[in-house]
């Protein structure tokens, strides 16, 4: 079987890895652009353009895949390619362009995407933050048959992740980015053989997953500690929570909600110190952070950040 795979970030990278190691044909991959990335803003590769390079593996990168888009040449010269390269079917992992219905139907099998979530819970292009933010218990993989509706194609495959009370977006999609990779060799291979059946999404439970955006990540302490507890999970690695405290913005990585009441108005610091840690007042219980980090110092533990930023008597905004 052949395969034209679609995807951009470490997630789809890992997908990639796999297929490759299995044996499968890649005779090309799609990628998005070069984006200008670090403190120099140079152009970088993504990851699944770096592998496809190291293991010698054409890639294209066109900017849209929509002939009626903002660049439909690009578009054309995509199509073009796609439709002269000889495959079976398309993969695709968060590859982050539309696919019109001229790019679905060119392959023979279709196209089929990893995504990292139990369909219908969430579609769209952040499911392993939102399933955190809103506390799920579980999540997972499902492989699905697309269409032109997000994320709304038929299901394949489906394999069940819990969450875990500590884990992070970092964790998380480390977890779902190996089950992914084990998950489309194996549904492949039942596509060899025709023995892999699609079953419809249910009509109901559907959610949208937005994309995160980094307006989101100031905290509003008037929020219960739950709910902030899972938003700093959620928002670790990208973008990072944050909360102004007595003028400077703070990023923190680590928390534990408590049920302690407290008649402090939310944002207050209860308590900053070795014992007890950084103690803040919420809507409803208590946040005890537990890593923090300054503008331009390091992730350190509140034992540790303490001792170079006291936070007793503070508030946050």
């Amino acid at each position: 079987m052949k395969i034209i795979f679609a995807g951009t970030p470490e997630f789809a990278a890992v997908a990639l890895k796999n297929l490759h190691e299995a044996g499968f044909e890649i005779p090309l991959v799609l990628s998005q652009p070069d984006r200008p990335a670090g403190r120099g803003m140079q152009l970088q590769a993504s990851p699944v353009k770096q592998y496809a390079v190291a293991h010698g593996i054409a890639v294209a990168q066109p900017a849209s895949l929509r002939v009626d888009g903002k660049y439909p040449q690009d578009a054309q010269d995509a199509h073009a390619l796609l439709r002269a390269t000889e495959h079976d079917v398309m993969v695709v992992a968060a590859y982050g362009l539309i696919l019109p219905r001229s790019v679905l139907d060119i392959a023979r099998l279709g196209c089929i995407n990893i995504h990292a979530s139990l369909l219908p819970r969430w579609r769209g292009a952040a499911p392993i933050h939102r399933a955190i933010e809103a506390g799920d218990l579980e999540t997972g993989i499902t492989i699905m048959q697309m269409e032109e509706g997000l994320d709304t194609g038929p299901m394949l495959m489906t394999e069940r992740v819990p969450i875990a009370p500590h884990d992070s977006t970092g964790s998380l999609h480390d977890k779902l980015a190996a089950l992914g990779g084990q998950m489309i060799v194996q549904a492949l291979r039942q596509l060899e053989q025709g023995n892999l059946v699609a079953t419809p999404q249910p009509a109901e439970g559907a959610n949208y997953a937005a994309k995160i955006s980094k307006e989101e990540a100031l905290l509003d302490f008037s929020q219960s500690a739950a709910a902030i507890a899972r938003k700093i999970r959620a928002f670790n690695p990208f973008p990072g929570a944050c909360a102004v405290f007595n003028g400077v913005t703070l990023k923190l990585w680590q928390a534990q909600a408590l049920p302690d009441a407290t008649a402090l108005p939310p944002g207050h610091v209860l308590a900053a110190n070795a014992q007890e840690g950084v103690l803040v007042a919420c809507g409803d219980g208590v946040l005890r952070l537990t890593v923090l980090q300054k503008p331009g110092g390091k992730r350190l533990p509140a034992t540790d950040f303490l001792q170079g930023f006291p936070m007793e008597n503070g508030c946050f905004a």
